[in-house]
C-alpha cells in the first residue's frame, strides 16, 4: 500500500472517529489532517506544513465578505427591519389561502436573503407572525412547518456566505455568477412549500381577515423600500462591477448601520459593541473552519481521495444522471450530521472533480451542494433551523416534523429540477455574462 494512500486512510478514518467523539468539526479537521501528513514527512515538518496551510487558506481577500456580511446580518437582525419585510410580505400574500402562512414564507426569503442567516430568518419571523397565526385559529404545528421548511431559502438568495466559502474551496469561482445562480432555486423553493402551504390551509380553512387600506398599503411600500434597497444596491454593485462582493459586504454594513441608526432608530450605539462582539465570535469560528480545512484540502489533493472516489463513484454507472443522484444522496444525509460549511469545505473537493468529470459546471455543481446542505439544516440530529423554529413556535420536535414530510417532498422535487435542468442555475449568470 503507497505512503499516499495510507495518509488518504488515515485522515478519513481519524475524522469520523474524532467526530463520533463528539469533537468540535474544526479540531477534528485539523488533527486528523495533520495526523495523516506524518507518514509522508517528520513531525516538525508536518506541524510547519499545516500550520503554512492553514494560513494560505484565510489569507485571501475574498474572505474579507465574510465577517462584514456576518455583521451586517447581525445589525439587520436587531434593526427592526422583519417587522417591515412582514407587511410587505402582507400585501403580497392579500387574503389567500393561508395568507398569513404564505407571509411568513414570502417574509424568510426578503429577509434571509438581506441577513444571510436561515437560523435569523427563522427566529425573527417564527416570534413576529407566529403568535398572529394562532391568534386567527392557525395550528402551532402548521405555522412552525411553514415557517422551518422556507427559512433556508435565505441561504440560496443572496448574498450568502456559504457561496463565498465554496468560491473558495472551488479553486475561485465567480462570487457574482454564484450569486445570480441562486436565485432562482431559491425562489422555486419558496414557491414549492407556498403552493403546500395554499392546499393544506384550504383543507383546514385557513383564511386571513387583515385589510390593507390605500394609505396602509403607501405606507408599508415607504418603509420597506430603505431595506429592499439594499439589496439592490450590493448585488446591483457587485453585478455591475462597480464593488467587488467583499467591497459590497462593507456597503451592506455602513448601509445597515445608518438604516439601524438613523432611518429607523432601532439601535442605540451603546448596543454596536455586543453586536460587534457577537459578529467577531461567528467570524472566528467560521475563518478557523476555512484554515484548518485548507491542510485537509491540500492532503486530499496529494493522496488523489477526490480521484479514488471518482473513480469508485464512475465505476457504479456511468450514467450522468445516476451518479448526479447518488452524490445528491450522499449530501442529503451529510447534511443531517454536518452543518453547511465544514461540509461544504470537505466535500467541494471531493465531488466536484467528479461533476466536471461529466460535463457539469462548477456554477451548477456549486448550487446543487448548497441546495442539498440547506435542506440539512431543517432535519435532525444537528439542523441549526429547525430547532430555532421548534423553539419559537414553542412546539415539539416530533409534532412538527410529522407536517415537514410533505414540504420536504416538494423540496426534493426542486432538487431534482435544480440537478438535472442547469438553466435554472445558469440562465441568470449567462444572462449577465458570467458563463
Amino acid at each position: 500500500m503507497s505512503t499516499a494512500l495510507v495518509s488518504g486512510l488515515i485522515i478519513l478514518i481519524l475524522l469520523v472517529i474524532l467526530l463520533i467523539s463528539g469533537v468540535p468539526i474544526a479540531v477534528a479537521l485539523g488533527v486528523s489532517s495533520v495526523c495523516a501528513i506524518l507518514p509522508i514527512m517528520d513531525t516538525d515538518v508536518a506541524v510547519v506544513t499545516g500550520a503554512q496551510r492553514i494560513f494560505s487558506g484565510i489569507s485571501t481577500f475574498s474572505l474579507l465578505a465574510i465577517p462584514f456580511f456576518i455583521l451586517a446580518g447581525n445589525i439587520m437582525n436587531k434593526g427592526g427591519i422583519a417587522v417591515r419585510l412582514i407587511n410587505l410580505a402582507k400585501l403580497v400574500t392579500g387574503r389567500t389561502p393561508g395568507a398569513l402562512a404564505q407571509t411568513n414564507v414570502i417574509a424568510n426569503m426578503l429577509f434571509g436573503s438581506i441577513s444571510g442567516s436561515g437560523t435569523a430568518a427563522a427566529s425573527a419571523m417564527g416570534s413576529i407572525i407566529g403568535p398572529i397565526e394562532k391568534e386567527e385559529g392557525y395550528d402551532p404545528n402548521f405555522s412552525a412547518a411553514a415557517n422551518i421548511a422556507t427559512a433556508p431559502t435565505g441561504l440560496l438568495i443572496p448574498p450568502s456566505n456559504v457561496m463565498i466559502t465554496f468560491s473558495l474551496v472551488s479553486g475561485g469561482t465567480s462570487v457574482a455568477a454564484l450569486f445570480m445562480a441562486g436565485y432562482l432555486p431559491g425562489i422555486l423553493w419558496g414557491l414549492a412549500c407556498m403552493i403546500v402551504i395554499f392546499f393544506l390551509a384550504k383543507k383546514n380553512g385557513y383564511r386571513s381577515t387583515t385589510k390593507f387600506t390605500r394609505k396602509e398599503k403607501i405606507n408599508v411600500l415607504i418603509q420597506a423600500i430603505p431595506c429592499l434597497l439594499l439589496v439592490i444596491i450590493v448585488i446591483g454593485g457587485i453585478i455591475a462591477g462597480i464593488f467587488t462582493a467583499t467591497e459590497g459586504s462593507v456597503v451592506a454594513v455602513v448601509y445597515s448601520l445608518l438604516l439601524s441608526l438613523f432611518v429607523y432608530k432601532s439601535i442605540k450605539l451603546k448596543e454596536l459593541p455586543a453586536i460587534f462582539k457577537e459578529s467577531a465570535q461567528m467570524t472566528g469560528i467560521i475563518i478557523f473552519l476555512i484554515g484548518v480545512s485548507s491542510i485537509m484540502s491540500w492532503v486530499m489533493a496529494f493522496t488523489n481521495i477526490p480521484e479514488l472516489v471518482s473513480q469508485g463513484l464512475l465505476s457504479i454507472s456511468n450514467n450522468k444522471y445516476v451518479i448526479l443522484l447518488l452524490i445528491n444522496i450522499i449530501l442529503l444525509i451529510v447534511g443531517t450530521f454536518m452543518d453547511m460549511t465544514p461540509a461544504c469545505l470537505i466535500f467541494t473537493p471531493i465531488f466536484l472533480p467528479v461533476c466536471q468529470a461529466l460535463g457539469m459546471n462548477t456554477i451548477h455543481f456549486g448550487i446543487m451542494m448548497i441546495f442539498n446542505l440547506c435542506i440539512g439544516t431543517i432535519t435532525p440530529p444537528v439542523g441549526t433551523t429547525l430547532f430555532v423554529g421548534v423553539k419559537v413556535g414553542n412546539v415539539k420536535i416530533e409534532t412538527v416534523f410529522r407536517q415537514l414530510l410533505i414540504y420536504f417532498a416538494a423540496i426534493f422535487i426542486v432538487l431534482m429540477l435544480v440537478t438535472y435542468i442547469p438553466q435554472i442555475s445558469l440562465w441568470l449568470p449567462k444572462l449577465m455574462g458570467y458563463v
